[in-house]
């Protein structure tokens, strides 16, 4: 794996953040987290628990849901990012893929890929070679290239959205819920490619996810948020072995197997913040 100790480069740094959405409604409560070059890190909690508008938060895409960033701050490669427009950041070198795939159902799977590059002045000859590039990553699309994206599965869609963010050729990439509506099988695989793509490519990734147990094993370090709050931190390693975290995410305990439910959040919250 890439080399993602303390020494290593900051790319992105979120400080203590707060987000409102409709002017009343507190999202955020003084989120903090990184990014290292090179680095995948993990961004982990239930459905609610703010991860996407974190995610939203970094890509500028708030205003568009009446929501804005009130409190804190968000730079990359310190520079501060929050008056940039969403293609300015990707520019820079940050791209988003959204939750839920949203391709463009009426063009081909290679048409949506080649909307990824409509940000860049590159030839002809670069933009085959990127390309060329995502299709030996995703070798189903390249099988895949002349059909309507409307009409591939939903791994093949997951597929289109991550190749068509490495057209603009990204160096960080912020991956909401990759693995939601997916099959186990089909989960390993866009896993698998996203560490290779990390290791291979030097791609850094910020993953927004719901599966904890799968996101573990292929992050270097996670964040866990609950109700809008960063509750625990750590390298991926120490996570998984964490008795709350095997208890109330990996549904594992010394007893045995627990269900998420059996325990109330407040609870957690007490012993992880006491």
């Amino acid at each position: 794996m890439l080399d993602t100790t303390e020494n290593s480069e900051t790319l992105l740094e979120v400080n203590n953040i707060e987000v409102i959405y409709n002017h009343v409604i507190l999202v955020l409560k003084g989120v903090s987290l990184s990014v290292p070059k090179g680095g995948i890190t993990a961004l982990l909690g239930g459905n609610g628990a703010g991860k996407t508008t974190t995610l939203k938060a970094i890509s500028n895409l708030l205003h568009s849901e009446r929501g804005e960033v009130t409190k804190g701050s968000i730079k990359y490669r310190g520079n501060a990012v929050a008056d940039l427009n969403p293609a300015a950041l990707v520019k820079s070198g940050v791209i988003q893929v959204m939750e839920g795939r949203h391709c463009f159902e009426h063009l081909t799977v290679e048409e949506n890929l080649m909307t990824g590059s409509y940000t860049r002045r590159a030839s002809r000859a670069e933009l085959a070679q990127d390309l060329e590039m995502v299709y030996e990553y995703f070798p189903r699309l390249r099988e895949r290239r002349k059909s309507q994206a409307g009409y591939t599965s939903g791994g093949e869609q997951q597929m289109v959205a991550i190749g068509r963010a490495l057209m603009s050729r990204p160096e960080t990439v912020l991956l909401d819920e990759p693995s939601m509506g997916l099959a186990p099988q089909l989960v390993e695989e866009i896993f698998g490619i996203v560490k290779d793509l990390n290791e291979k490519e030097g791609v850094s990734f910020l993953l927004a996810e719901q599966n904890t147990n799968v996101a573990l094993r292929f992050a270097h370090y996670g964040y866990i948020l609950e109700s809008g709050r960063v509750v625990m931190d750590g390298p991926a390693a120490e996570l998984r072995e964490n008795p709350d975290v095997k208890e109330f995410y990996l549904g594992m305990s010394d007893e045995g197997r627990k269900s998420f439910r059996d325990v109330r959040s407040y609870r957690r919250r007490k012993r992880w913040l006491s």
